[in-house]
């Protein structure tokens, strides 16, 4: 790929959040932490003297569970606003030394607030069989009736009360901490690599990107530079990684847990079965993408790719996107399948809601969060010019859609699972790649189009199984002992020649991949990976359709993403027919993919 650069004429956007507040230190942003603090209080005593109080009278406890969900929500879409603005500068710059002092303060407020959750679940659970008497009344409760149940099943699985608060408190020095220090040290890291002729200071997200780069020798070299780099900060990661793991593996254990995959299930909102035919019909392709990884080693002139060829270009003359020709892109083709949507992706570049300038202190990948007060999505990228980078924007961007269409509901009928999360995001990733497609200006570009197009579906469908092999396997070894950075990076191996196959150089893997993907650090959601391929497959599905019936399909996929908050999976696929328990539907998204193999490789 040609060298993408950003200068002073071009240069990418930094997101504004000025709207939300004028900074950390003013006066707004005091007083909407206080305003935490005092909505916090009227929620403890509204639990306390009203939802206590009133006793097993459907009557009483319909006002009682009332007030309090709509104060809970009133306090939700606050707290989550202040800590997700205070996410914008720690993620962005983790030398802030003000936002990281402001974002442990907003963590430590949100400990009696999950305090507070966990008495109000044994207390649901303790009126559990009256229930279904005051969802019959109608009104807010009625409309809050899923997160009500969902919230006595959970209740199943709670340690004591006194535990329970225990666990919440030690999480922000516990699990909580190591997962801040991943990102500090992976943010943090950089290396000095000779690049276009010169020595270049680069972060690590920055040096990853040249896995892209059109010269095989930078290719190889960022690769030596990115595996040497890693082994200086593996013993600290690998300490994350134990810390993190290790409280997950203790209060699966004290919850009545059989693993912490159980708990992964149930807030992916599907269950054991759908998860087994997936990944059942996920190993089933394995073949389809070892032949496309064998082709590109072939097209490349090489018996077996080695990692650092994996993203490689196999066109000498792959398009380079300004950011301008990005957004020209996504807005237009956003605007031929939804009007609503092409308002949303203009709002986002024209009012800066996109970071998508490389810099050091900045966390590397993607992601899309909320605020939920001035109902505005912000989203995180590194911006490379690569189509790649197109498309992750077009992925990021619709989760931002998906906020604008859950605009309506509260926060609490608006908490959605990654499996049903990722559905947006996939969808509108595949509208910009089929229009990339089809308006290529020639052979090697739609080559390279489809170059791209496969090796994401490789990285979600082939890749997202070796992580899901890693996870397992640390979890059942973490069990018995802490791990050594040694035995992680041979776990990794492992799992990657398991699914990688012949696809790869067995040489040359990738054995540090578990110290940068953020998702192994995340408290109290383990095995964040395999809800990635669920949405793929779904989003697939879910295009196919759309092919289909056209103009009439929009409606009632805004409606969906509308509900994502209201069903389990299941019950939202079958509204358009889908059964995610046969296996037979993931085989066939599976076989969309194989046609692009099979033209990949004639082509």
């Amino acid at each position: 790929m040609a060298s993408f650069s950003s200068d002073s004429h071009n240069r990418l956007p930094r997101w504004d959040v000025s709207n939300v507040y004028p900074s950390l230190e003013s006066s707004e942003f005091e007083a909407a932490l206080t305003q935490v603090t005092t909505l916090l209080n009227a929620l403890q005593q509204q639990f306390e003297q009203h939802c206590l109080a009133a006793g097993r009278d459907p009557i009483a406890l319909y006002q009682a569970l009332a007030d309090y969900l709509q104060q809970v929500n009133q306090l939700s879409a606050l707290y989550s606003t202040v800590g997700a603005y205070t996410r914008t500068f720690v993620t962005t710059d983790s030398y802030n030394a003000i936002a990281k002092k402001t974002l442990s303060q907003i963590e430590m407020m949100g400990v009696p607030l999950r305090q507070l959750n966990v008495q109000f679940r044994g207390w649901l659970r303790s009126i559990a069989d009256v229930l279904p008497a005051i969802f019959a009344q109608g009104g807010v409760v009625a409309e809050h009736s899923f997160y009500l149940s969902e919230e006595v099943e959970e209740s199943r699985y709670m340690m004591s009360e006194a535990e329970e608060s225990l666990a919440t408190e030690l999480s922000l020095s516990g699990a909580m901490a190591w997962n801040k220090l991943q990102g500090i040290v992976t943010s943090q890291l950089t290396v000095d690599f000779e690049h276009n002729g010169k020595i270049e200071k680069m972060s690590m997200p920055a040096l990853i990107n040249l896995s892209h780069d059109a010269d095989g020798e930078v290719r190889r070299k960022a690769y030596e530079a990115e595996i040497a780099a890693w082994k200086t900060v593996q013993e600290p990661l690998a300490a994350c990684m134990n810390g993190i793991k290790g409280a997950e593996i203790t209060l699966a254990k004290k919850r009545g847990r059989p693993n912490p995959l159980h708990a992964a299930l149930e807030a992916s909102r599907i269950d054991q079965p759908t998860l087994d035919v997936m990944l059942g019909a996920m190993r089933d392709s394995f073949p389809i993408f070892r032949r496309y990884l064998q082709a590109k080693a072939k097209r490349m002139g090489q018996h077996a790719l080695p990692w650092w060829d994996l993203f490689a270009p196999i066109v000498s003359n792959e398009r380079v996107y300004s950011w301008q020709e990005c957004r020209t892109l996504i807005e237009a083709q956003f605007a031929g399948f939804s009007s609503r949507l092409a308002v949303l992706a203009k709002r986002a570049f024209t009012e800066n809601w996109i970071d998508a300038e490389q810099r050091s202190g900045k966390r590397g990948g993607a992601f899309c969060m909320k605020l939920q007060t001035v109902k505005e999505s912000r989203i995180l990228c590194n911006f490379d010019g690569s189509l790649d980078q197109v498309s992750t924007i077009a992925h990021e961007l619709g989760h931002a859609f998906h906020n604008e269409c859950l605009n309506e509901k509260t926060p609490l009928q608006a908490i959605t699972p990654v499996t049903l999360a990722e559905t947006a995001s996939i969808f509108c990733e595949t509208i910009v790649t089929e229009a990339a497609l089809r308006e290529a200006r020639s052979r090697d570009e739609a080559l390279a189009i489809l170059e791209t197009d496969l090796i994401g579906k490789t990285q979600v469908i082939v890749d997202i199984t070796s992580r899901f092999l890693f996870e397992q396997e640390v979890f059942a070894r973490r069990a018995k002992a802490e791990l050594l950075a040694e035995d992680l990076c041979d776990m990794m191996v492992r799992a990657q020649k398991a699914t990688y196959g012949d696809g790869l150089d067995a040489r040359y893997l990738h054995p540090y991949m578990w110290t940068w993907k953020p998702h192994y650090y995340y408290p109290n959601l383990s095995f964040y990976n395999f809800p990635y391929a669920f949405g793929l497959l779904f989003g697939i599905g879910l295009y196919a359709i759309y092919q289909q019936r056209g103009a009439a399909f929009v409606p009632e996929y805004e409606a969906l993403l509308a509900s994502t908050g209201d069903a389990n999976a299941a019950d939202l696929a079958a509204r358009f027919g889908i059964n995610i328990r046969d296996k037979a539907f993931w085989q066939a998204s599976l076989d969309v993919i194989g046609e692009r193999v099979a033209k990949y490789v004639n082509e």
